[in-house]
């Protein structure tokens, strides 16, 4: 195929999550052709995965420039600017209204299953930058089919692969065996049969982060109520609790998440939670009556628990990726001019710098992961950051290198200053408690302010 033929395929993006879909507005308000590739039913099929989970980002901070252009003219009415949607609310008022005017350029129940370049391998060299992307599809129906590309750009982010309990990064042994009792998600407790799982139970809430938090503060909440007598939870974490443990608080420039942190602090402090510290999950045994008991590297065993809640992170799935060739790091699986930019053993408290198509270019030319997937396996992404993303990468594909370049972004000031490497000592998170997350400020960098976000 001719390089013109190629450049008049559309642009093909992988999700229509909220990064993808900010790329498909982004693309339309370039004038570029594109189709979005869903696996799941609806626009923010894993979104609605935690429809019940309110998002620490105000509605302000989570609806992208370009696609509200999109929606303007439909009536769509943006929500209140300082109000917080939940999951499912952001799935529903934004993410379902945008696919909606995209029309029939999203496509759903289109799972891809790999990518390549046409009639090349990973190992060919030749002519390898003139063929276009070829993308295999599996429909819901069973349906196979192919389409090709002048550009892949995958947002298809990381929740179909959270991160096990075991500390080794591999499941725990027994994990796999105690899957009936094992969930890698914040539960709805206002969900009957959900509810009636962890009510009046002892439950083990392995991990530090948002998650970690929120489900904390949920089991606390369902404690206090009259049915629930008997419910607590054993907080599992890696390292010793800090001054930095439950985030920024109020000097949190994201209030609500600064609020999330400080609910997960009173559960520890009213007694709803004790604080196992410094133990990382080597195996799980069934204890008597199907109850579970955890065991650390260390040879610890935890008292046996009803149920156990792992949120230690996500992973991305590069498995439809093996035929490109993809530059990355290799801690954490994102590419390998962004990784020194946003690796949690260094960066933390807003000190994202700006990044855009460079940044997330590869050895294969014209593939690029955004979105929580970018980050591979770094914890610290927000929404806005990725449509600033995928507005450079537009961009650059339209060819207007200018603006690919000029990367602006106002990040707020995080409290989660620990990662996963430095600050699973206890002695380096004493030391560093009083650092970084004490300033309540706002890092600006760019040329020019642009609003702060995530989710």
């Amino acid at each position: 195929m001719t390089a013109s033929a190629t450049t008049d395929l559309p642009v093909v993006v992988i999700g229509a999550g909220p990064a993808g879909l900010a790329a498909a507005a982004h693309l339309e308000d370039r004038g570029l052709d594109f189709l979005v590739l869903e696996a799941g039913p609806h626009a923010g099929a894993a979104t609605r995965d935690w429809a019940h989970v309110r998002l620490f980002s105000r509605w302000a901070e989570v609806v992208d420039p370009a696609a509200e252009k999109l929606l303007a003219p439909t009536g769509w009415v943006k929500p209140d600017a300082d109000s917080y949607p939940t999951g499912g609310e952001w799935a529903e008022h934004y993410l379902q209204p945008l696919a909606d005017v995209l029309g029939d350029r999203v496509r759903f129940g289109a799972r891809v299953t790999g990518v390549s370049r046409t009639g090349r391998d990973r190992i060919v060299d030749a002519d390898r930058d003139t063929q276009p992307f070829v993308i295999h599809i599996e429909h819901a129906d069973g349906r196979e089919e192919r389409v090709f590309a002048r550009a892949v750009i995958d947002a298809s982010g990381t929740w179909s692969t959270p991160s096990p309990a075991g500390a080794s990064g591999l499941p725990a042994l027994g994990e796999k065996a105690a899957a009936d009792r094992v969930t890698y998600r914040v539960p709805d407790l206002t969900d009957p049969a959900i509810r009636a799982r962890y009510a009046g139970k002892r439950t083990a809430v392995i991990g530090s982060g948002a998650s970690a938090f929120t489900a904390l503060a949920y089991l606390a909440d369902l404690a206090k109520t009259q049915d629930a007598a008997g419910t607590h939870a054993t907080w599992i974490l890696r390292r010793g609790i800090s001054g930095s443990t439950f985030g920024g608080g109020e000097a949190d420039q994201l209030p609500a998440r600064g609020a999330l942190g400080l609910a997960a602090k009173a559960a520890v402090d009213g007694g709803y939670a004790d604080a196992v510290t410094g133990f990382r999950t080597d195996a799980i045994e069934r204890a008597e009556g199907g109850r579970l008991v955890l065991i650390g590297e260390d040879g610890r065993r935890l008292d046996p628990v009803d149920e156990v809640i792992v949120l230690t992170g996500f992973r991305p799935d590069l498995s439809f990726l093996d035929e490109l060739r993809l530059g990355l790091d290799e801690r954490l699986q994102a590419p390998l001019a962004l990784a020194p930019l946003i690796d949690p053993n260094q960066h933390s408290c807003g000190t994202v710098y700006p990044h855009g198509q460079d940044e997330l270019s590869h050895p294969e030319q014209d593939v690029y992961l955004v979105g929580m997937k970018s980050y591979g396996r770094a914890p610290t992404f927000l929404a806005m950051t990725g449509y600033e993303q995928v507005r450079s990468i537009a961009a650059h594909l339209a060819g207007d290198r200018e603006a690919a370049e000029r990367v602006e972004l106002t990040l707020p000031e995080t409290g989660v200053c620990g990662g996963a490497g430095l600050y699973d000592e206890p002695a380096a998170a004493e030391e560093t408690a009083g650092g970084c997350c004490a300033a309540p400020a706002t890092l600006t960098i760019g040329t020019a302010p642009a609003a702060s976000g995530g989710c």
